[in-house]
């Protein structure tokens, strides 16, 4: 029963609301493989939507992203490389991921909120590599306040420019309602995110 609830996360929404958020972002940020992005930008389609206050859907997405990542940070403080051998990363990225943690520290936290892949492991890798639990949270909370708005919002935006046409679409081919606004959300938006999250991954992993 828990299986297909995780892999849709329109069936979480229903059943759970904000408490879906909470779940999958916090997994996703513990080094659980969660669609984490696809859950924060429907989070802001169903603000738009009215199911949702907007406000609280960022506050939970800011929460349960910087919990997430604090429980990494602590299993990797507690269980060092054996924390870091779990992590679902190729051996060659995570080594370069190592390196990046290693060298910069707390920026390199904060950067890698918006780097997909590296945001899962920074915390794991942060707590084996030694960084100060101070630190550590206080560059995990800010990249969390910057980075979770983004997605919440795209998802937001979709819905104000496109609210009506998904609305068609789903009477028109006769999909339930959550199905229908997952479906357009990753089709519509998926791709936006993405491009929008690399292209700023890439600007905050500039040296200097």
């Amino acid at each position: 029963m828990l299986a297909p609830a995780v892999l849709d996360p329109s069936h979480l929404f229903q059943h759970l609301g904000y408490a879906a958020i909470l779940v999958i972002v916090l997994l996703g940020n513990a080094g659980v493989p969660a669609p984490e992005e696809s859950v924060l930008v429907l989070g802001g389609y169903l603000a738009w939507h009215g199911r949702l206050h907007l406000p609280l859907v960022i506050l939970v997405g800011v929460v349960s992203a910087s919990l997430g990542d604090n429980l990494g940070f602590w299993a990797g403080r507690r269980y060092g490389r054996r924390a870091v051998a779990r992590l679902p990363l190729p051996p060659a990225r995570l080594a370069q991921a190592e390196g990046l943690i290693a060298r910069y520290g707390a920026r390199a936290v904060f950067a890698a909120r918006f780097v997909p892949g590296l945001r899962t492991v920074a915390g794991p890798l942060a707590g084996s590599g030694g960084l100060p639990p101070r630190r550590f949270f206080a560059a995990n909370l800010l990249g969390a306040l910057c980075y979770v708005p983004w997605p919440v919002l795209v998802g937001y935006g979709v819905g104000y420019g496109l609210g009506d046409w998904v609305e068609r679409l789903r009477r028109v081919v006769g999909l339930k309602e959550d199905t229908a606004l997952f479906a357009a959300i990753l089709a519509l938006a998926g791709a936006a995110f993405v491009a929008m999250a690399r292209a700023r991954g890439r600007e905050s992993a500039r040296p200097g």
